[in-house]
């Protein structure tokens, strides 16, 4: 019985990496795994799928995933997947139930703001399977935050979409996240 699977983590822990590798070790073994991510995600270009550490490969978009094409695959994967909606969360359980086509979801949990993103919520919800992901903050404790700079500052306020990496985004722990704390020169929130 093949499983929805959601593996979550901070902003850098690696998420696209792994995804990347797990579509690589289906295809070392000679299946067929389909890299997915939403159309919203163009913060590496259209139809590509990159992690910070240099990997990339190709994907399509979640809106062009074809049901009865599914079956052709041995894995459906989706990177980013905190962009879905409630209806492709959903599609995607019954990929996993009526297709008997695993499905393994990466994304973050929650925003800069601490809320969960609406295909965070669902996946939390829907998935039966759920990791998480962990890196560290710069204290070296657990980070689990999401914290958006500006000016090299964490803010709280501001649209909840902002596509962005390493120079709008750091990982942090809950405390230092809380205090607005990068660690950089002892700057803390705005």
């Amino acid at each position: 019985m093949a499983k929805l699977y959601y593996r979550y983590g901070a902003m850098g822990s690696s998420k696209s990496a792994n995804a990347i590798m797990v579509q690589y070790n289906y295809q070392e073994r000679g299946q067929k795994a389909l890299m997915v991510k939403p159309r919203i995600d163009t913060r590496d270009g259209a139809r590509i799928v990159a992690s910070r550490s240099g990997l990339s490969t190709e994907c399509i978009y979640m809106e062009e995933l074809d049901m009865e094409k599914v079956p052709e695959y041995d894995c459906i994967i989706v990177d980013e997947a905190q962009f879905l909606s409630r209806e492709q969360v959903e599609m995607l359980a019954r990929i996993a139930d009526d297709l008997n086509v695993p499905v393994i979801c990466y994304g973050l949990r929650t925003d800069f703001q601490g809320n969960l993103f609406e295909g965070s919520q669902w996946l939390l919800a829907r998935a039966d399977s759920i990791e998480e992901i962990k890196t560290v903050c710069w204290c070296g404790k657990k980070a689990t935050c999401n914290a958006r700079l500006q000016n090299g500052r964490v803010i709280k306020s501001g649209e909840q979409i902002l596509l962005g990496g390493n120079e709008s985004y750091v990982a942090l722990c809950r405390r230092h996240w809380r205090e607005g704390n990068t660690g950089r020169d002892g700057q803390t929130q705005s």
